[in-house]
């Protein structure tokens, strides 16, 4: 049997983390959890310990000093993952703005032979639930311009719900991505498609957060607008091996 990690980055999630561990370890499918938190000061570290005792060998912690940033976070949280012999890590939020259900859609899709499954909230229309027409707009607006700068074929660009076959991380040189913030989502797709990775988009429903605070601020913003072009820039004098 493929052993399957969830990825969830935490920094003050103390209001939604333990609902979220226990939808996602009671799925029909078997997921283990790593949580990768940022020292959150409401704490989010303490629940987790509390599912941990309930739950030793499936859900597990790593309490990072300070805030250091979502890509860092995720970055983490795959090298721990490979390093444990998972077939598949998977990255999800804390806040059920991804649906823990649709883990088992993204996991089928890279069994049957995708190398990374995304779960788009633009491949079939507009799926988003409860954001303001304002935060709608501004994601489309980031998905359309990811796509004319890097000619990425992807609807949902900036998607954080993703199933990785672990094998891809042996291609991919984490210790070279660049963004910390949200744009480290853009960055990790146009490193795996530029490598030639099977990337496919799986339609999933998102809805915005009903506790907790964002976490999106401008300064993240800015990061995926003015880093694309440079990212891309680079690109253009850099080796991509094709996978096989």
């Amino acid at each position: 049997m493929s052993k399957k990690l969830v990825v969830i980055p935490t920094y003050q999630e103390k209001a939604n983390i333990r609902d979220i561990i226990n939808v996602t370890l009671n799925l029909p499918v078997s997921f283990d959890i790593l949580v990768v938190d940022d020292a959150s000061p409401d704490g989010t570290a303490e629940r987790v310990k509390k599912e941990m005792e309930k739950s030793p060998h499936r859900v597990y912690m790593i309490e990072r000093a300070r805030k250091l940033g979502l890509g860092t976070a995720y970055i983490t949280g795959f090298k721990w993952g490979v390093a444990k012999g998972y077939d598949y890590i998977c990255e999800m939020d804390a806040d059920f703005s991804h649906n823990p259900e649709d883990l088992i859609k993204l996991h089928e899709a890279c069994e049957k032979g995708t190398d990374i499954a995304i779960g788009s909230r633009y491949v079939k229309g507009v799926n988003v639930i409860n954001w303001p027409i304002g935060r709608v707009l501004m994601s489309l607006f980031a998905s359309y311009y990811v796509r004319i700068i890097t000619g990425m074929p992807f609807r949902d660009s900036t998607a954080g719900f993703k199933c990785y076959k672990a094998s891809v991380f042996k291609t991919l040189d984490l210790n070279n991505i660049n963004f910390i913030g949200y744009a480290f989502q853009i960055e990790m797709k146009f490193n795996a498609w530029k490598h030639g990775f099977n990337i496919v988009e799986i339609p999933i429903i998102f809805t915005d957060r009903s506790k907790g605070v964002s976490k999106m601020s401008k300064g993240i913003f800015r990061e995926a607008i003015f880093g694309i072009p440079e990212m891309k820039i680079k690109s253009l004098f850099k080796k991509y091996q094709p996978v096989c």
